[in-house]
């Protein structure tokens, strides 16, 4: 696997990584579009002008977001439903990205669903972290900051967590009287990533370590360049396919919601991220029940509460075969972030998942 920097590793290096309105980062996409369309200058001015729209749309204002009911450092607890006497119902995003996939716009927003469906949904937003978080680990964002605000709730809650969010809700609900958990797209097994993907990430994180300790973080960049690297020809169709939407028509609006997510969000303490590439990816020590919060081992197997997986066969983000093993589950054929908001999604998920909380005092 070849050693030398990577454009978003060098990019850090040099201190020019920002914050700017398209793909993040940008020099990387751009070396992507070049690569994946030599030989086919259709689909490279297709993609050009893909990013050229994406990057001069004029954006909808998002969604209100509610007031918080509790916070923890940085991070804050936001209600979208009220006060129903049935169990509150927690919905925990991954810390990369922000939370907003679970809440995109008025239509594709899973938290609204629950809301209007009848339960005291609550939104965990982990925040930016400070300069001297730098040493919370995966850990210390249960300890530090889930529990914390779970412990303002009336009564005990069930817990739903997305993506990494569900690895950390199995950290919390073995520390915590939890009514239910049920994990999405959440990575658990880490023996069930492709060979490839796993080696694929250590040579990411082998080349951006230096530079993120320095920093104190992991920058989304380098989280960003690992997603696009799993599947760099999608990565280029998908802006190709953008230049040919019709303007102002829900494809368009839905495009720009998901990618403005999928290039925002706060970076990584470092040792979050150390947790996830060396503990987590390198080491599989959920898997293998050696993942300790607070001196305990997180076992799904042992949590005392009913519990459900939800995966996905067309998951490249995390397989299926990634998930942890629970009481209940099933598995969709939708991508990592289709599953959430695509137009499949709310039957195919959102309402079933529904159904489950109510059955288990949600």
């Amino acid at each position: 696997m070849d050693s030398s920097p990577t454009p978003v590793v060098s990019a850090l290096a040099q201190g020019v990584a920002a914050p700017q309105h398209g793909p993040r980062p940008l020099p990387l996409f751009l070396s992507i579009l070049w690569r994946e369309t030599e030989g086919n200058p259709d689909l490279r001015q297709s993609a050009f002008r893909g990013l050229r729209r994406y990057q001069e749309t004029v954006r909808p204002a998002p969604p209100p977001v509610p007031a918080p009911f509790a916070s923890a450092g940085s991070a804050r607890l936001l209600r979208f439903g009220r006060e129903n006497g049935r169990a509150p119902v927690i919905f925990i995003p991954s810390l990369i990205n922000p939370p907003q996939v679970l809440d995109l716009s008025e239509g594709r927003s899973m938290l609204r669903h629950m809301a209007a469906a009848g339960h005291d949904a609550y939104l965990v937003d982990w925040g930016h972290p400070a300069s001297e978080d730098r040493h919370l680990g995966l850990d210390g964002h249960v300890t530090g900051r889930l529990l914390p605000m779970l412990a303002a709730l009336p009564r005990p809650p069930i817990l739903v967590g997305y993506c990494l969010g569900g690895s950390l809700a199995i950290g919390a609900a073995a520390l915590m009287e939890v009514q239910a958990v049920a994990t999405i797209a959440a990575p658990w097994q880490f023996d069930g990533f492709p060979p490839a993907d796993r080696e694929l990430i250590a040579s990411l994180w082998n080349n951006a370590k230096p530079t993120c300790e320095r920093l104190g973080y992991v920058p989304m960049e380098v989280l960003q360049s690992g997603f696009w690297a799993l599947d760099p020809a999608r990565t280029i169709q998908k802006y190709a396919a953008f230049a040919s939407m019709e303007t102002g028509s829900e494809a368009e609006r839905a495009f720009l919601a998901v990618e403005d997510w999928a290039n925002g969000g706060a970076p990584l303490t470092f040792a979050a991220g150390e947790d996830l590439f060396e503990k987590f990816y390198a080491a599989n020590l959920p898997g293998q029940l050696q993942w300790r919060v607070a001196d305990q081992i997180a076992d799904p197997a042992a949590l005392a509460c009913s519990t459900l997986s939800i995966r996905s066969s067309t998951d490249r983000i995390v397989p299926a075969g990634a998930a942890p093993a629970l009481d209940g589950g099933f598995t969709l054929d939708l991508g990592h972030v289709g599953m959430i908001v695509g137009g499949k999604s709310r039957n195919l998920l959102w309402k079933p998942l529904s159904e489950w909380l109510s059955t288990h005092g949600g």
